[in-house]
């Protein structure tokens, strides 16, 4: 990858590891080999996500399954890896991808709301049993985003929930970015246990 590249020109030791994050094993392995190749991990963001809308009364086992397995198992299978490395260091900061779903909750997504809210669950009370170590964790609720799945959709519904939006736009994966990076930063050294809502207004 050209990234890659441009940082180990800088010096920045750089390596990609792949894992499936909804198994517990496989989790544990990879992050062993980012402590053997990096010797620590300060930073963590949970961002694994798949969806599988719709209707209640339509939903398989299955749909709700793979659902919860990424989005949510997923979440503690990272935490639980991490977590004594963190515990070892006195410090670290985990992120965690919400949605504003996850809050309010959203029709022929039940599956997913109930992960996202899960997410938010487990941050809290995370928060509170890792701070004494100055491990804290935080959520990002997102609202709109302009991706390539939500480019899909057809011209009318986008504009229906830009409508809906009082900043007027959909946001972009750098407004999400831009709110990871605070958090992963000194700047929220006294931030923990929040959810932080990226979403224009849009659950104001």
């Amino acid at each position: 990858m050209e990234t890659e590249k441009e940082l180990t020109a800088l010096g920045v030791k750089v390596k990609a590891y792949a894992s499936n994050a909804a198994n517990f094993e496989e989790t544990h392995q990879v992050v062993d080999e980012i402590v053997k190749d990096f010797g620590r991990i300060d930073i963590l963001v949970n961002n694994a996500g798949i969806t599988k809308d719709t209707a209640l009364k339509r939903m398989t086992e299955e749909q709700w399954d793979a659902v919860i397995n990424v989005n949510l198992k997923s979440v503690f299978n990272f935490t639980k890896a991490v977590q004594p490395i963190m515990w070892k260091q006195a410090g670290g900061s985990v992120i965690n991808m919400s949605s504003v779903v996850g809050v309010s909750g959203n029709a022929n997504q039940c599956n997913y709301s109930a992960s996202k809210a899960g997410i938010i669950g487990f941050t809290k009370s995370a928060a509170k049993e890792m701070g004494v170590r100055n491990i804290r964790h935080n959520a990002i609720a997102p609202g709109f985003i302009i991706t390539a799945m939500t480019n899909a959709l057809p011209e009318d519904v986008r504009k229906q929930w830009e409508s809906l939006i009082p900043l007027r736009r959909g946001g972009t994966p750098e407004d999400v970015a831009n709110v990871a990076l605070f958090l992963a930063s000194d700047l929220s050294s006294y931030v923990t246990g929040q959810v932080i809502h990226c979403c224009g207004g849009m659950n104001c």
